[in-house]
């Protein structure tokens, strides 16, 4: 593994104070910009306790793992528990069975359980299996994706676990989606890990049913001087990713291929400068991609290259600097990012101006954390910015064919789930001008309805 990106001087005393007051929401300052909506304040801390015998499985969630199979995690408090699962088309019948690997990890005085990590396949596209894990316990199912268009993804970043979390995820559910992409801050434990434990619970529901694919954000590190130096150990342990199987030696960057999309996790808080690890591997990743049979390029990362939010200004700017080249020669369709707690949508980009071969860059770090919305954005707004707004809410992209993709971000209001901003995608393989010249640039796309 890495070693993790240097961190800013403030980062340790922020820690102490996560450890030693881990519960504590902070208090946002007031609106910047003019809405009929009112913004809603940071709500509780949920804490989802555990019910089920030791020999059960909690914490379910599922991820793809390569070619037509699936990797299905979860955690016992029985040691004993094999580390297999049993899973078949028909409800109560299992007539498949796999079997996988183990770990736990230790950090100060606490001892997680047995951590399981089982691959199952090959699995049939559009498909419901029921599975149960470790022989015990209920029966939980998922749906596999679809082996071509149209498939959907819903994006939600910056989640933890507090009661507007729970809105959102009702919100996500409310609609069939079939993959669920996390750009990074999952379970806000920051170094106390009975959160981890929780939010697996809290989160276990809809992460058992479709596949979850998460990369790291700041609050994924846990990083304590000497003790723990480099990091994600509860991350890494809970939260395994795809990366063998896409060439990676690093859990915080991978990428996977899904229904014609080429979907690329890339690591904010690890080396990425051009002799890095994680800068050759992505290298390397886009040369494989073959845009006939794989049209739709997606990257995903927490810190924003672009952003017009007061909060965590500039704290990207040295990977786009390192990376921005790499996504623009490879036509990347769009770029998604964490890390501030609002909306944001931008035109398409390159090297800070409008380009109608850049991707675009969408900040969707609104999922329901505990600190609150970082309400404060400059004025007058760029005119790279098309749409911003700090609400909590996710995002739904649903890419119809090979050449058109629809995007819509969903406000949460206080009961229900309102479109607030929509737009529709072009792959940039239909834009035949953007393979021609590659330095071509027009600015007259910056308030473009289609994009």
């Amino acid at each position: 593994m890495e070693k993790p990106l240097r961190l800013n001087p403030h980062f340790f005393p922020l820690l102490l104070t996560f450890f030693f007051f881990p519960l504590q929401p902070s208090l946002s300052a007031s609106a910047a910009l003019q809405s009929d909506y009112v913004r809603q304040p940071p709500r509780k801390v949920v804490v989802t306790q555990h019910h089920r015998p030791p020999s059960d499985p909690q914490q379910v969630h599922t991820s793809l793992a390569g070619k037509d199979y699936m990797r299905i995690s979860w955690i016992t408090d029985d040691k004993d528990v094999p580390s297999k699962v049993e899973y078949g088309t028909v409800s109560g019948r299992y007539n498949v069975m796999a079997v996988g690997d183990h770990t736990s990890y230790h950090y100060f005085f606490y001892s997680s359980g047995k951590i399981h990590h089982v691959n199952i396949g090959p699995l049939e596209p559009s498909t419901t299996y029921y599975y149960r894990c470790g022989g015990h316990g209920p029966e939980f199912s998922l749906k596999t994706p679809p082996p071509t268009f149209p498939i959907e993804f819903v994006v939600v970043g910056d989640l933890g676990q507090t009661e507007w979390t729970a809105s959102t995820l009702s919100h996500v559910d409310s609609k069939d989606y079939d993959v669920f992409i996390l750009p990074g801050d999952l379970s806000y434990a920051d170094t106390q890990q009975p959160l981890w434990d929780s939010f697996g619970r809290l989160v276990e529901p809809y992460a058992s049913r479709r596949p979850w694919m998460v990369t790291e954000g700041n609050h994924e590190m846990e990083i304590f001087p000497i003790i723990y130096p480099h990091g994600f150990k509860a991350y890494n342990a809970r939260w395994l990713m795809p990366y063998q199987e896409s060439g990676s030696t690093s859990n915080l960057y991978y990428s996977f291929d899904v229904a014609g999309s080429h979907v690329i996790m890339l690591g904010s808080y690890t080396d990425f400068d051009g002799n890095s690890a994680q800068y050759k591997w992505l290298q390397c990743d886009l040369a494989k991609v073959d845009r006939n049979k794989t049209p739709w390029v997606i990257v995903v990362l927490h810190a924003p290259w672009y952003n017009t939010n007061l909060a965590h200004k500039g704290e990207g700017e040295s990977m786009r600097k390192a990376m921005e080249d790499l996504l623009y020669k490879a036509r990347v369709d769009v770029v998604f990012s964490g890390h501030v707690h609002a909306y944001e949508r931008f035109t398409r980009i390159y090297d800070n101006k409008a380009d109608p071969c850049g991707p675009v860059y969408i900040t969707i770090g609104d999922g329901g954390n505990r600190e609150g919305l970082a309400l404060m954005f400059e004025n007058p707004a760029s005119e790279l910015s098309i749409y911003r707004e700090p609400s909590f809410g996710h995002g739904r992209l649903r890419v119809f064919d090979e050449g058109r993709a629809h995007w819509s971000w969903h406000r949460n209001n206080d009961s229900d789930s309102v479109v607030a901003d929509e737009v529709w995608l072009q792959s940039l393989t239909t834009t035949k001008s953007c393979w021609l010249n590659p330095g071509i640039t027009d600015d007259s796309m910056a308030k473009n309805d289609e994009l």
